[in-house]
């Protein structure tokens, strides 16, 4: 098949397909007779057991089987008052029920003697029967026509009840058809006769599928009905399905982003207004498993399965596989990368999350969960591509070593920084100095620190030059002030004075939150030649003490004003000789006087 020109291909089918309608054309008029060969079959089966046994049975382990599930259902807990709770009991429940009736019907069928042929029919009847209520349950669930509130997909009631309809009538008419399709086979019916059969029956699931989006969009009819001719008349089973995922899959894909968004709004929203993390991470996850289911259907239906590509050996082949594994490992990987970038975004955005090194870190994370899942998805996607990936991590040790020989200053900032992040020596944020330099932590590099000084200008500095760091942004800080009062000063009003002050400042709503322990005196620093050095003390959160003390020595000032008390300046006392002293005064008086006067 991978040697045939397009053009033998082409000619190919055609031909096949002059064959199959030629079959078809021949088997249509025998058709009566086969359902009467049918008809002989039937009867011979059934000639040891009446028709009314095998109905009475069919008709007894059904019933026994529902009689279970309805005792299943009457024990069954009630739905929660919280929505999502409510939608997985619910979905349990049926689940469970059709689980129960399973489980009572292929009991009651054991226990009887069925006629061989019979015996095949009704087990595929009944496993058809089973498929169909659980895709009722499942549109049930997304559907809810009964109950707005736990319905997933967002539509009306009316038009879920219609959707809901449809479901089943398309599931079971597809169920009948394959039972009956399987049956026929075994009461010896030819395959032409059986194609016509199963063809019209398809006109039913056509007419079915394409009478559902008319009105929404007449393109998806008609590729349903370019999809039904492909499998009809083609026989081409691989195009059927291309066809079928192309015309399908990017509604599905809208349809599950909008259940995840309407299943998980908010409580009391009517519609989902902002998509959260968790209806993003799930939405992106079910598209991934939709868009994975798709292409590895389309591999099988082609051919392109281990068996084909191991007896074929086709290069061709064998990348279009390894295309669908990589596509695979993409979406996996960008799914693992959406859940943790968001997850971490909400962190840094969240008010409630104050943790500055939370803050410093988890940026870090971030980049490190972004490069691990990048070579990790590209090293998976070159081997399912049938590169291999062992020479090039070999090759990329021996480029390490050499890069490694003269990158030392390199490795050692990188080693510097993990050790000062695992100390928790500075954080995003913070105000510290090292050395000359000192700043704010604006930014942490892959090799260097950036810090903004409070001026303005910016340092960008390696970690392996940082050496020593002061932290001024942890915990709290106690800010001494001095002030010098006269020797003539009452301490002890001064020091009452003081802590009134203090108290004040620990009141003020505006620096209430920044004081841990209010302004106080701590007593005389120090006798000066002209002034009494006093001391004071207050703790507060770090980078608030600045504010906190221009207000306590305005408050200072207005308080000793008001109550006597003066600060000291320094003065110049000139002393001397008596008389000469009078009249060198009297003499630089008359010096100053102008001509005129003296």
């Amino acid at each position: 098949m991978a040697d045939e020109t397009a053009a033998g291909y082409l000619d190919a089918r055609i031909d096949a397909l002059r064959e199959h309608l030629a079959a078809l054309a021949a088997a249509l008029p025998q058709l009566p007779a086969a359902f009467g060969g049918v008809r002989d079959q039937l009867m011979l089966e059934w000639q040891a057991r009446g028709r009314g046994y095998v109905l009475g049975l069919i008709a007894a382990f059904l019933l026994l089987g529902f009689a279970l599930e309805a005792v299943y259902r009457y024990s069954f807990p009630k739905a929660e008052a919280e929505r999502l709770r409510a939608m997985a009991l619910r979905f349990a429940r049926d689940v469970g029920g059709v689980a129960v009736f399973a489980l009572g019907s292929i009991a009651a069928f054991l226990v009887f003697d069925w006629p061989p042929r019979t015996r095949q029919a009704v087990v595929a009847f009944l496993a058809a029967f089973i498929v169909v209520r659980l895709v009722m349950v499942v549109s049930h669930a997304l559907l809810s026509p009964s109950d707005a509130r736990l319905r997933i997909l967002p539509a009306g009631d009316a038009e879920a009840a219609s959707w809901h309809r449809r479901v089943a009538l398309f599931a079971g008419w597809l169920a009948f058809g394959w039972v009956l399709a399987g049956w026929l086979a075994l009461l010896g019916m030819d395959l032409a006769s059986r194609q016509i059969i199963v063809y019209l029956l398809g006109l039913g699931l056509l007419a079915i599928a394409a009478g559902s989006v008319w009105r929404r969009s007449r393109i998806v009819a008609l590729g349903f009905v370019v999809a039904w001719a492909l499998w009809v008349l083609a026989g081409a089973r691989g195009l059927f399905w291309l066809a079928l995922v192309a015309v399908a899959l990017p509604g599905v894909m809208r349809l599950t982003q909008a259940g995840v968004d309407h299943a998980l709004r908010p409580p009391g929203a009517a519609a989902a207004e902002a998509r959260g993390v968790t209806a993003a991470a799930v939405g992106r996850a079910l598209r991934a498993l939709l868009i994975i289911g798709a292409a590895f259907l389309l591999v099988y239906a082609f051919g392109l399965n281990v068996d084909a590509v191991a007896s074929g050996d086709a290069l061709w082949m064998r990348l279009l596989r390894g295309a669908v594994q990589a596509l695979a490992i993409i979406l996996i990987a960008d799914v693992l990368w959406l859940v943790t970038a968001s997850l971490i975004d909400q962190k840094l955005t969240s008010p409630q999350e104050q943790n500055a090194r939370l803050r410093t870190l988890l940026p870090i994370v971030r980049g490190t969960v972004a490069v691990v899942l990048l070579v990790m998805t590209v090293l998976m996607a070159l081997s399912a591509l049938g590169v291999q990936v062992g020479p090039l991590l070999a090759s990329a040790g021996v480029v390490g070593i050499a890069i490694g020989f003269g990158a030392q200053t390199l490795v050692r900032d990188l080693f510097s920084k993990f050790f000062y992040l695992l100390d928790d020596a500075f954080r995003v944020g913070e105000y510290i100095q090292s050395g000359n330099y000192k700043g704010t932590v604006e930014q942490l590099g892959a090799r260097s620190i950036r810090l903004r000084h409070h001026r303005g200008p910016v340092y960008t500095i390696p970690y392996g030059q940082l050496g020593a760091v002061q932290n001024m942004s942890r915990d709290w800080v106690i800010d001494k002030l001095t002030i010098n009062l006269s020797y003539d000063t009452d301490l002890d009003k001064a020091k009452k004075l003081i802590k009134q002050i203090g108290k004040e400042l620990a009141a003020n709503p505006e620096f209430a939150p920044a004081i841990l322990e209010p302004l106080k005196m701590q007593g005389v620093e120090a006798f000066g030649d002209f002034a009494i050095t006093i001391r004071m003390k207050m703790m507060t959160k770090p980078g608030q003490q600045f504010t906190i003390r221009r207000r306590a020595y305005s408050m200072i000032r207005a308080a000793f004003d008001a109550n006597g008390i003066k600060f000291a300046t320094p003065t110049v006392q000139v002393a001397g000789g008596g008389e000469a002293a009078a009249a060198a005064a009297a003499q630089a008086v008359a010096l100053a006087k102008p001509p005129a006067e003296a």
